[in-house]
């Protein structure tokens, strides 16, 4: 029913069965409980509360009010949105308000405020920062019609009194606890939208089992696997490790790491740690993050075996997949409320450096969490030194704990060189899970007993391996896997290898790999002749056992990967044989040949053992060295000045890219499934052109995109062998571009006969 003509509303709903409206003052005071309890767990409750009490006052304005009852929506999103055609601002009243009421410091709720729509602002970057916005006549318009109109309580600040000298982290943590608040305000703002405008939505959230249940579901599981497992060194030394990592679980919150030889067991290791802990400290949940898209399912599969539903996936191809998703986990995405997130590398780090409210409404829900960080070598260097600081700042005042899992740890505590540019902070007390227990005494014990494999170095470092003279060593072999630095490489070596040969590269879309990669395994399983070319995608987690692996000389801890897909299991007679050998070409400039370098330095006049734990604290030494480990200026941006409290959230945001899409383009091709007839890909595009671009019909199409340069994108756009069907999504058109084997064809990779190019 309406409410009386005078009533400030916050939203308006209508459908079939007729009108329902929000009442504003409701609105405020319930976004302001919701945001505080999501404060509470890092002690901004205060901050939080205020924050939400006045998101919205520039709502009580008679001009949204008249625009609110002319144009309501009829979704949770489109009640939040402002600055549209026709639209009246309602966010910069309550931040304008806090600045008055406060002066500087009061400048911390202005940005939660002004930006609870758009996303965090730069303080005073250009035309659009929030200097100008907060300065603008009619910001003081919008202020002033809402405290003629407002509630006289919800203008009422209480007994709070800012403290900036609480802040966790002082300074340098001002950027990440500003965050935090804006996560609180935002989630709590989207969930009581939520409530209102969609009860039945807001009903399917949250009703997970606590870590309590599912630490007896993981018990059962393993106890199971225990009844089951053969009685083998490797499996013996597994549960040396998982007994050892169970052990440490009752140590203080932290940062630790486990380092455990490739084939150890580490993802359930660590699980089994993950949860123990939470437990014995109180924390809410559990976040896997793992470096690639390509193997994550694979993880979360492992884990949803276990928990069943409990386990929500988020990352770019989680929502195409009916079978992995319901509403539940959908909503689970938005704000990470489920007790086990399995999530990316991209994902996570992204988030905590993120602007945009849909990219920051998960930031709370990390706190109090264990944060397992899965290939932990594969921290990307160029924000290496932005990523320790947060990190830091998680463990010393958020309570999370964060657990380095890989065979190859980066050398990441504090380094003091000559150069400042070049020291690193690094992370605090960082404690080995695999030391001081009576289950496992030191890492150097788990990988003599763990080792699988004798790795040969090139006789002459200097001297290039042609391409046919590898094929010829590997045709010798019945099962071998190539591991080379490129696409091209995995290309032109395929081409002089018998046809049988399998190939796997980025230049396959993610179905098409995954259907390989099942390929493999079932021809490894029958114990069937198996060779296979392959860029580094296989060298993190794809669980693959060769009897001999060749890798193309690379960074040691690339070539320490590719060893891991040798004799995994243990079960060779003999010592599974890896062979580094010098390709024709060089590695492309940047990270690849810079690894290739530290490699070089470290293995030379070294006469042991390549894998020799103990190098590659060197070797991560020396590949640090060479980088830029805050190269886009990540640190400065979000330096606070401590007389304004200025600082550049959005541009920091924006180079803040893990994986830089700014000279990429995204091509859908045309794969149709290993035997031609899977008709998927095809269907979805139909959807597409039908129906526009929905959100999960985009996501469905990822399993079947290839990333390309920009360059050779705008190449076949006029040859015509794709078309632009939405703005920077292109699709396959010719039929001849997608290799049943090499994937898309590029200017760098071509078909070795024409007769092989058919459709995908």
């Amino acid at each position: 029913m309406a409410t009386e003509c005078g009533a400030r509303l916050a939203h308006i709903h209508g459908d079939c069965f007729g009108i329902r409206e929000h009442l504003l003052d409701e609105h405020l005071r319930d976004v302001a409980r919701r945001a505080a309890d999501h404060a509470e767990a890092f002690g901004g409750q205060d901050w939080a509360y205020l924050a939400g009490l006045w998101h919205d006052l520039g709502k009580y304005r008679p001009g949204f009010q008249r625009y609110l009852r002319a144009a309501s929506g009829t979704e949770a999103e489109n009640a939040h949105i402002e600055g549209g055609a026709g639209r009246v601002s309602h966010s910069t009243a309550g931040a304008l308000l806090a600045c008055e009421r406060f002066g500087t410091p009061g400048r911390v709720l202005a940005y939660l405020i002004a930006s609870h729509h758009a996303g965090l602002y730069d303080w005073h970057s250009d035309s659009s920062s929030l200097e100008m916005r907060l300065g603008s006549d009619a910001g003081r318009t919008e202020l002033a019609e809402a405290l003629a109109a407002a509630a006289p309580p919800i203008l009422d600040h209480g007994d709070f009194a800012p403290d900036l000298r609480t802040v966790p982290g002082g300074s340098a943590g001002f950027a990440l606890w500003l965050r935090m608040l804006f996560s609180a305000l935002v989630d709590a703002d989207f969930l009581d939208t939520e409530a209102f405008m969609d009860e039945g939505k807001a009903a399917a959230r949250g009703a997970w089992p606590d870590l309590a249940t599912l630490r007896g579901a993981f018990d059962a599981h393993m106890a199971r696997l225990a009844a089951d497992a053969q009685n083998t060194p490797v499996n013996r030394l597994r549960a040396r490790i998982l007994a050892q990592c169970r052990d440490k679980a009752p140590e203080k919150p932290g940062i630790f790491s486990l380092t455990v030889p490739t084939g150890g067991g580490k993802t359930l290791a660590s699980m089994a740690f993950a949860l123990d802990h939470a437990l014995a400290h109180g924390q809410r949940r559990i976040i896997y993050v793992i470096p690639y898209t390509s193997i994550i399912e694979q993880t979360a599969d492992v884990f949803r075996g276990i928990f069943g539903e409990a386990v929500v996936e988020h990352h770019s191809n989680a929502e195409s997949d009916p079978g992995r998703e319901n509403l539940r986990s959908r909503l689970a995405c938005e704000n990470w409320d489920a007790p086990i997130v399995v999530t990316t590398s991209v994902q996570f780090f992204e988030s905590l450096f993120a602007a945009h409210t849909s990219r920051c409404r998960k930031l709370h829900n990390i706190v109090g969490s264990v944060v397992v960080l899965d290939e932990a070598q594969l921290l990307p260097p160029e924000f290496l030194k932005p990523i320790l600081g947060v990190l830091n700042l998680l463990t010393r005042h958020y309570g999370v704990t964060v657990v380095l899992s890989t065979a190859t740890q980066p050398a990441l505590a504090r380094q003091e060189y000559f150069d400042p540019q070049k020291s690193i902070a690094g992370l605090d007390d960082v404690r080995e899970l695999m030391q001081g227990g009576p289950h496992v005494a030191i890492p150097d014990e788990l990988y003599r007993d763990l080792q699988r494999v004798r790795v040969r170095l090139p006789a002459n470092w200097q001297a290039c391996t042609a391409w046919e003279d590898l094929a010829a060593e590997l045709v010798a072999h019945e099962s071998v896997l190539a591991i080379v630095n490129t696409r091209r490489h995995a290309a032109v070596l395929h081409a002089v290898l018998p046809k049988d040969t399998l190939h796997l590269s980025a230049l396959m879309c993610g179905a098409h790999r995954a259907d390989v990669i099942a390929t493999i395994k079932a021809r490894l399983k029958a114990g069937d002749p198996t060779r296979v070319v392959s860029t580094q995608l296989v060298e993190a987690g794809v669980d693959l056992d060769f009897p001999v692996v060749y890798r193309a000389l690379a960074g040691l801890d690339s070539i320490a990967q590719a060893a891991g897909r040798c004799n995994r299991e243990g079960r060779l007679p003999e010592l599974g044989e890896v062979v580094v050998f010098v390709p024709p070409d060089a590695a492309p400039p940047g990270l690849l040949a810079k690894g290739e370098g530290a490699c070089r330095s470290v293995l030379h006049g070294h006469a042991g053992d390549p894998l020799d734990r103990t190098l590659f604290e060197r070797y991560f030494r020396q590949l640090y060295y060479q980088c830029e480990l805050d190269k886009h200026g990540i640190e400065k941006l979000l330096t606070v000045d401590g007389k304004t409290l200025a600082v550049n959230f959005r541009t920091a945001a924006e180079k803040f890219r893990l994986i830089d899409e700014a000279d990429q383009a995204s091509v859908v091709v045309l794969y149709r499934g290993p035997d031609g007839q899977d008709a998927t890909v095809d269907q979805r595009l139909a959807q597409l052109r039908r129906d526009g671009s929905a959100r999960w019909l985009l996501r469905a199409l990822q399993r079947y995109t290839v990333s390309i340069p920009q360059r050779d994108a705008e190449r076949l756009l006029a040859q015509g062998d794709i078309e632009e069907l939405l703005p920077g999504l292109f699709v396959q058109v010719s039929d001849v571009l997608y290799h049943p084997v090499l994937g898309l064809l590029t200017g760098d990779v071509a078909a070795p006969t024409s007769a092989w190019i058919v459709a995908g």
